[in-house]
């Protein structure tokens, strides 16, 4: 499938089961939902300003409004804005935890916790500048850019531990027994035992990477200066494809089949 046209510096992705939905950051302040069997376009979706992450709660899509200080909460089916809530500062990463939305603030320094209707459940301190956000099922991740660290919360808020990683943290991601994260400023990613925080290996990629997937089996990174997807296998870290993409890819999900990613300078989205 050829790359697909979507709104200008797409950024954060999520799979809903049947589409994929791009946030489109400013100047387009936009959702794009693309159908992943074929990848034709079934809509575009005014958010709020600098959209940047996306999640996916039952048959509704979140996103995080990087300039705004808000999440837009949108209806899957015909993406039909369901409410817009408050925030920490220069909300990024966003997850779903099977029951609420957590919220990764990076001017605050702290997470969101909300509930489905969007209400404020809480909001925790966390390490310095964190983007990235992850549920392992029972527990939050949350990649602190500026500290060099991942945080590791209770569905409570409260802090079960700190650990160091590489430079720059900022895409991260569970693959079923472990954490995965991207290093943007050293390349690489770091792998943590989710159970207890334990480095479990560093593995190179390619230059500034930013996302990172896990497909059932393997880790995909988005290489965002080498234009480049990295394959790796996910049990032992070990290199199994490089793979040409758009211009800058930030950001990947994965539909069940194929994996996708969001070419920031190009305008795109792959499917490889």
């Amino acid at each position: 499938m050829p790359n697909i046209a979507v709104g200008s510096r797409p950024e954060g992705l999520a799979f809903d089961g049947t589409n994929i939905w791009v946030a489109n950051a400013s100047p387009a302040n936009t959702v794009t939902k693309v159908r992943a069997i074929d990848g034709v376009l079934q809509g575009t979706y005014n958010v709020d300003f600098d959209p940047l992450g996306v999640a996916v709660e039952g048959n509704n899509i979140w996103v995080t409004n990087y300039g705004a200080d808000n999440v837009t909460k949108l209806r899957a089916r015909n993406g039909a804005v369901l409410g817009t809530f408050g925030v920490g500062d220069n909300p990024s990463g966003i997850a779903f935890d099977g029951i609420n939305i957590w919220v990764a603030n990076y001017g605050s320094n702290n997470v969101t916790k909300l509930a489905s209707n969007g209400a404020v459940l809480g909001t925790y301190g966390v390490g310095n500048g964190p983007k990235g956000i992850a549920s392992d099922g029972a527990n939050i991740w949350v990649a602190n850019y500026d500290g060099n660290n991942v945080t590791k919360l209770a569905s409570d808020g409260t802090v079960l531990g700190t650990y160091p990683v590489g430079g720059s943290p900022r895409g991260i991601a569970f693959d079923g027994a472990n954490i995965w994260v991207v290093n943007s400023l050293t390349s690489n990613v770091t792998k943590l035992q989710a159970s207890d925080g334990a480095n479990l290996g560093t593995f190179a990629v390619g230059a500034f990477p930013y996302g990172v997937a896990f497909d059932g089996t393997n880790i995909w990174v988005a290489n965002s200066l080498d234009n480049t997807l990295t394959k790796l296998r996910a049990g032992d870290g070990s290199l199994l494809a490089t793979i040409p993409v758009g211009d800058s890819p930030h950001w990947l999900a994965f539909d069940g089949v194929k994996m996708w990613v969001s070419n920031y300078d190009s305008n795109t989205v792959s499917r490889r």
